[in-house]
């Protein structure tokens, strides 16, 4: 079996600084130097190739076309490498993570987002380990020879995740990340261990690469909350540029029960996509529990099950770039795609 190769992509975020021996200020090292960096690398049997973005783009001021650029990027070098590893700020990392879950159809090979929360070049840095292990989860195969986890995924503090099952919980914590709703892919200890009956795996290892590269962002992310006003649920709900609403509700899936907010809903659900996700970091919601998420099924609202926003949000822009009939999108979304739901 050929030793694997990879790609690491720099898009920016924290873990590609080190500190400047001259003004002592934080900045991006030259990953094509990887290896003096990071010499633990050297010990792997695989090519270790990198790409780093110009400019740099800080986890904060992620768009969608950075996401269209990492499909491309990947599409473009797919049959040069056996693994990406993208290297990207913490902030919108699981944003990135969902939303290429659903851009990338057919993916047979990993796709591994991970960072840090201390620079690299610093004595402490959880970044090293962060990244010698997504590397080597990355070039990792099978008896066959496929990829031992051919999905988008996200490795942070010894856990890989499901990219579009990921979700930010601490600012300052080296385990950052969760999957409250789904077991992990894998975890590092003093080897790593493969969850493979949660990972993945496509029925057909020759299918091509189809990339969805339409995005069509125009959604907006409504949380219910106590003393919420009818113009402020109007704007969010009927404004004429929206195509679809996501609905953070309380508990299971549920919401407001007075009739203007329902009428509301009723009336935004005749043309757009209105889909209930659950405020609650783990969970599902269930519209046919109480009467309050029934009020809202009946209104013409869809259930997100267990959805992340981050995921809910990545879904949305990829299913409405494909088709401008909301009630495909209303039932594409409905559908466990990619991992992102439990059904």
């Amino acid at each position: 079996m050929k030793a694997s190769s990879i790609l690491i992509i720099y898009t920016g975020g924290t873990i590609g600084m080190k500190q400047d021996p001259v003004d002592q200020a934080l900045k991006p090292f030259d990953f094509s130097q990887i290896a003096e960096e990071v010499p633990e690398l050297r010990k792997f049997a695989v090519r270790i190739d990198s790409l780093t973005f110009d400019p740099l783009i800080d986890s904060s001021d992620v768009e969608p076309s950075l996401w269209v650029r990492l499909a491309h990027l990947i599409r473009d070098r797919y049959d040069d490498y056996d693994g990406f590893v993208i290297l990207h700020g913490t902030d919108t990392m699981a944003y990135s993570a969902s939303a290429l879950s659903f851009m990338l159809e057919g993916l047979r090979k990993p796709v591994i987002f991970t960072g840090s929360q201390l620079p690299i070049g610093v004595p402490r840095t959880d970044g090293k380990e962060n990244l010698i292990s997504a590397v080597e989860i990355a070039a990792a195969k099978d008896g066959e020879g496929h990829p031992m986890v051919p999905e988008v995924s996200i490795y942070f503090d010894s856990i890989l995740i499901r990219g579009n099952r990921a979700t930010k919980l601490s600012a300052e914590a080296f385990d950052a990340f969760a999957s409250p709703d789904c077991p992990p892919l894998a975890e590092a200890g003093i080897r790593i261990r493969y969850n493979t009956r949660v990972i993945r795996y496509p029925a057909d290892w020759t299918q091509p690469l189809k990339v969805h590269d339409r995005l069509d962002t125009r959604v907006s992310i409504l949380k219910i909350h106590p003393g919420i006003t009818p113009e402020v649920v109007t704007v969010f709900l009927l404004a004429p540029e929206i195509r679809a609403v996501i609905l953070e509700t309380y508990g299971s899936g549920n919401a407001i029960t007075r009739p203007w907010f329902l009428s509301l809903v009723r009336t935004a659900s005749q043309s757009k996509v209105v889909v209930n996700v659950t405020q609650c970091k783990s969970g599902t919601v269930n519209m046919d529990l109480y009467a309050t998420g029934k009020t809202l099924k009946i209104a013409g609202v869809v259930s997100g099950y267990d959805i992340t926003t981050e995921a809910a949000l990545g879904k949305l822009f990829v299913l409405l770039g494909r088709s401008e009939d909301p009630e495909w999108v209303k039932n594409r979304f409905g559908e466990d795609l990619f991992g992102e739901i439990s059904k």
